[in-house]
């Protein structure tokens, strides 16, 4: 399956409203703490918004609410699975990427045959607190000959200036946040990866 080389990961719908009309065709909302109803009404707009603009919209963590609401997409953390009823995921047909950290986390996501398995952190990320550290790029490397076909998603600290280096190493697609969001112009942030990615 190929996917877009950007993927970039946001965490109000507002954003989508920025970054879809610039081009942006796989769009990731990670939701935290946030009431039922705000979920709902993001998740809801989110795929409304990206459906208008012919994009795919990944719900992160949420299943139920992803189910209910006919997402195509979802992203699941390790911690996630443990809650996850992957059967009904699976039933209701929607694609499943997964995070992974180490050999046991990619053995463990490989077994549920995923559409895409994500990397990280690839560089140190000030966006959450990890364990583990920086993976580096001989990791983007090794997780591509173990992964094979399947998409490889390189994530943690990527900047428009590391995406190349990601992508000789293995990556077929890159994924930023903060680069974007702590931008002092983000439109031109994307305009910078769409280019970039092309």
């Amino acid at each position: 399956m190929m996917l877009p080389r950007f993927y970039p990961i946001f965490d109000d719908v507002a954003w989508l409203d920025r970054a879809l009309p610039l081009g942006v065709r796989l769009v990731q909302l990670r939701l935290k703490d946030r009431a039922p109803d705000d979920l709902r009404d993001q998740i809801r707009r989110g795929l409304a918004l990206a459906r208008h603009h012919g994009a795919a919209l990944v719900v992160n963590d949420h299943w139920q609410i992803a189910i209910d609401e006919g997402a195509d997409w979802l992203h699941l953390g390790q911690e996630d699975l443990d809650g996850a009823d992957l059967a009904a995921i699976r039933r209701a047909g929607l694609r499943l990427g997964l995070s992974t950290h180490d050999h046991a986390e990619l053995e463990r996501a490989l077994a549920l045959a995923p559409d895409y398995v994500a990397l990280g952190p690839v560089y140190p990320t000030i966006l959450k607190q990890m364990k583990w550290h920086s993976q580096g790029l001989d990791r983007v490397t090794e997780w591509k000959r173990l992964v094979g076909p399947i998409p490889l998603i390189a994530i943690g600290g990527m900047s428009v200036a590391r995406a190349p280096g990601a992508f000789a190493a293995g990556a077929d697609v890159v994924s930023a946040v903060t680069d974007i969001t702590l931008h002092p112009d983000p439109e031109a942030r994307i305009a910078d990866w769409m280019a970039v990615t092309a």
